[in-house]
């Protein structure tokens, strides 16, 4: 495969800067051997793209490649028949603009972070598929992630998050006038809910203690009755030691007085006649002067241990008693290790632990009464906060419905209406309460915001998911995406065949729509409708060709005049007539304000 990334910055050269300005763009799309297409590299620009082509040209087929550089899923049936491998790759400017989840993404990952473009590329084979960012290898949950945040792919009977309910409420509070009173809210329901779980914890401790206060007082007491000083319990068995071996203890001192200092021949004589006799040697040969000294060091120590050895003669006890009291407080000490199942020193510590817990348990009403006003005085901040957002939600939310609104009745609905329902979630378990009924809060806020709508004169609104239509779903999306995106930074938008079940003037008002909406972000579209075609920046027609006894498809950007032709090809069909091409003229010369 030829380096295509390269070859589409080149390509696209021109066009950086103003693609940057827009945020997101898709600079270039490469496809190898998948499905029809044998190889084909297109480069997209800013503003309105639009793909035009006879039906099983193979459109569907280049969204659905790009869908799956995003990280939908590959099916190996897509690997062209005779081919190893099917390759597709996306190179997508950011403009600048990191997004904090693509990036802790990247980090996590080890994806060589690039802020000013993604290259996403996915190789499919017969076995399976593999994905890459930035030439790193990635899983397709990372791939899905990074796609999603700049590519939003919209089918004709795809919903996408718009119409997804759960999505409501964060399409809402991104909007500037709510974000600040949705991030207080937040910020203060996690003090609240820690707050909480700390009083729980309190709740269940103290509950689990009243069930064990009887085992613990009595465990307490039969500790402290014990002393579990392991140092004490040293010196214990010590003098044990001692008062057990006290008769020997007197012989063996007894005997060292006689032998050193007693008997006939003791060793204090033996020693001074050693002594005597190497003073004469040293006199005669002065080597022998070292080995005096160290004699006669050696005669002071043998002294003062016969001394010692005296004097703990007349200490040592003998006393039944004493010893039969050391030996029953060493028993218990072995008794309470063996009950307990610790030794000493980890008694003595689990000794401490249970009378804290005992302690704590008859200071409880105080330690929860704390934490319990505590938490109210928290849950006070949490309503206001709560009644704020609620009230910022109602308040923009009605504004943006009526923006909707007016929107859908400029793309062919004149009849409809939006709202943006703000209801408060009601739960007896809530932890406010507002005019008196508790109400639920949760991380995303304490109500449900719901998009209804109804496109039918004298019909009430209805969720916004229960929409039938396949033409109204697309010019609903179209309208929110068209009104949202003057208040939030949109991705690239993909629209398959949006005008399905719409023409004439409406369809024209929906291309004008779609112009507009391609200032604030870069779109790719299919379309059959001229009116809509006319409005490109950017126009592709798709075709499909036999090449050496295989179909391929192949896609072309038009030049302004071969424009032109292709939206009077849309409007007469393959007879292009002069009065298709006025027409077109005429349509392109409108869009274009000349």
């Amino acid at each position: 495969m030829k380096n295509s990334s390269i070859f589409a910055v080149r390509k696209n050269g021109a066009n950086t800067s103003k693609n940057e300005d827009r945020g997101a763009v898709i600079k270039s799309l490469y496809i190898k051997n998948y499905a029809l297409i044998d190889e084909l590299e297109v480069s997209f620009g800013a503003g309105l793209n639009i793909l035009t082509g006879q039906t099983g040209a193979g459109k569907s087929i280049i969204i659905g490649a790009l869908n799956v550089v995003l990280g939908d899923r590959a099916d190996t049936d897509t690997v062209r028949e005779g081919t190893r491998k099917a390759v597709v790759e996306a190179v997508i400017g950011t403009g600048g603009r990191p997004d904090q989840v693509v990036g802790r993404l990247m980090d996590e990952n080890e994806i060589d972070r690039n802020e000013s473009e993604f290259i996403l590329r996915r190789e499919i084979r017969p076995t399976g598929s593999r994905a890459f960012v930035n030439d790193t290898p990635v899983n397709l949950s990372a791939l899905r992630i990074i796609g999603d945040r700049l590519v939003d792919l919209h089918g004709q009977h795809d919903h996408q998050l718009l119409l997804k309910q759960d999505h409501h409420r964060e399409v809402i509070d991104d909007l500037p006038a709510v974000r600040p009173a949705a991030l207080t809210y937040k910020k203060q329901f996690e003090k609240v809910k820690n707050l909480r779980s700390e009083l729980n914890r309190l709740q269940r401790r103290e509950r689990e203690l009243q069930e064990k206060m009887e085992l613990y007082r009595f465990q307490l007491q039969e500790l402290e009755a014990a002393d579990l000083d392991p140092d004490a319990f040293e010196e214990l068995e010590s003098e044990m030691k001692r008062l057990d071996h006290a008769e020997e203890l007197d012989e063996k001192a007894a005997l060292v007085n006689y032998l050193g200092s007693e008997s006939e021949h003791s060793l204090m004589d033996l020693m001074t006649r050693i002594e005597e006799a190497i003073q004469d040697m040293a006199g005669m040969d002065e080597e022998f002067g070292t080995y005096l000294n160290e004699l006669q060091t050696a005669k002071v120590s043998v002294q003062e241990l016969l001394s010692y050895a005296e004097q703990y003669r007349s200490r040592i006890e003998f006393n039944p008693d004493r010893l039969e009291e050391l030996r029953r407080k060493q028993a218990e000490i072995r008794r309470l290790e063996k009950k307990y199942g610790l030794e000493l020193s980890a008694l003595a510590k689990y000794r401490e632990e249970i009378r804290e817990s005992v302690n704590l348990a008859e200071n409880f009403d105080l330690e929860l009464e704390k934490k319990q006003k505590e938490a109210a005085e928290a849950a006070g901040v949490l309503r206001d906060c709560a009644e704020k957002l609620h009230g910022a939600r109602l308040e923009e939310g009605a504004e943006l419905g009526k923006r909707i609104s007016d929107t859908l009745r400029q793309l062919g609905i004149p009849n409809n209406r939006f709202e943006t329902k703000v209801a408060w979630r009601h739960d007896n378990e809530g932890w406010i309460e507002i005019d008196g009924r508790p109400v639920a809060c949760g991380s995303d806020g304490p109500d449900d915001v719901i998009f209804y709508i109804s496109t039918n004169k004298g019909e009430s609104p209805k969720p916004l998911a229960s929409i039938a239509s396949g033409g109204e779903i697309s010019r609903v999306m179209l309208a929110m995406k068209s009104v949202i995106a003057r208040e939030q930074h949109l991705p690239v938008m993909i629209f398959d065949e949006i005008d399905t079940g719409i023409g004439g003037a409406v369809a024209e008002q929906v291309g004008k729509t779609m112009h507009d909406l391609s200032k604030h972000c870069q779109i790719i579209a299919i379309t059959h409708q001229a009116q809509i075609a006319g409005q490109a920046d950017h126009h592709f027609s798709v075709e499909k060709r036999e090449s050496d006894d295989r179909t391929v498809t192949r896609i072309i950007e038009l030049d302004d005049e071969a424009h032109i032709r292709e939206v009077a090809s849309l409007m007469s069909g393959s007879e292009i007539s002069e009065y298709a091409l006025a027409s077109a003229r005429e349509l392109v010369d409108r869009a274009k304000g000349r």
